[in-house]
């Protein structure tokens, strides 16, 4: 079997018993001879989950997501808004139809995040060892939490769990000081975030959109969109 080729210019011809031969200049016989490839070690997947309320989510959420993959190195960052909140049973909170959608349309933009909605087709309270406990056992989970919310981690239901199966890192946030968080949270793993101080929160957007105020440029364009055509919180939280 012969082969003819164009190779730097020059007319060569290849055969499997001679090689190839160049205007003259043999080259060396190819060894025909089965490569053996190790099979790749597949790192475990590092993924950030940040959790809450979403009722609206915001751009403070989406910025501690952006901080925690830059300065973590995680492949992900998933956004799963709560079902029915434990801690929240005596606020009123906009349904959770409206909530996954804004959190779907926050993230969808940004190609490392992802939302999630396995706490909204839980049934019963929403609690956040449970959570944790569905994800691949082989997956690294860092929590993202704002300061706030680690402080009283403690205080949550199956708080050992949560500190076992998570790395914790921390958003700062006004008025809570380092070393209170730091008491709560212990020996447990975890890492602070270098991010400014941001006053944003659900609850500020919320009573801020009752006074007739715009939420435009706090919260994503489409998050934006998504509440003037519910006309979500004019009377709290849209049910």
């Amino acid at each position: 079997m012969a082969c003819i080729s164009r190779c730097e210019s020059a007319i060569g011809t290849w055969t499997r018993s001679r090689g190839w031969r160049v205007h003259g200049r043999r080259r060396r016989a190819w060894p025909w001879r089965l490569l053996w490839f190790p099979r790749p070690i597949l790192r475990a997947v590092q993924r950030g989950v940040l959790g809450g309320t979403f009722d609206p989510p915001h751009l403070a959420h989406l910025f501690a997501g952006e901080a925690a993959y830059r300065d973590l190195g995680l492949d992900v960052v998933t956004f799963v808004p709560a079902g029915a909140p434990w801690q929240k049973a005596a606020t009123r909170v906009s349904d959770a139809a409206h909530r996954w959608e804004m959190t779907r349309l926050a993230v969808s933009p940004v190609e490392y995040f992802g939302a999630d909605d396995r706490e909204i087709r839980r049934e019963g309270w929403t609690y956040t060892a449970e959570t944790l406990a569905t994800f691949p056992g082989d997956e690294r989970i860092t929590l993202i939490l704002g300061a706030d919310s680690a402080r009283n981690l403690p205080t949550w239901n199956r708080a050992d769990d949560v500190l076992g199966r998570a790395r914790i890192a921390v958003m700062p946030r006004p008025g809570v000081h380092r070393e209170e968080v730091e008491r709560a949270l212990g020996g447990a793993d975890h890492v602070w975030l270098e991010t400014p101080e941001i006053w944003l929160s659900g609850t500020a957007l919320r009573q801020r959109a009752l006074r007739g105020q715009s939420l435009r440029f706090l919260v994503p364009e489409a998050v934006w969109e998504y509440v003037l055509a519910h006309d979500l919180y004019h009377d709290g939280p849209a049910g």
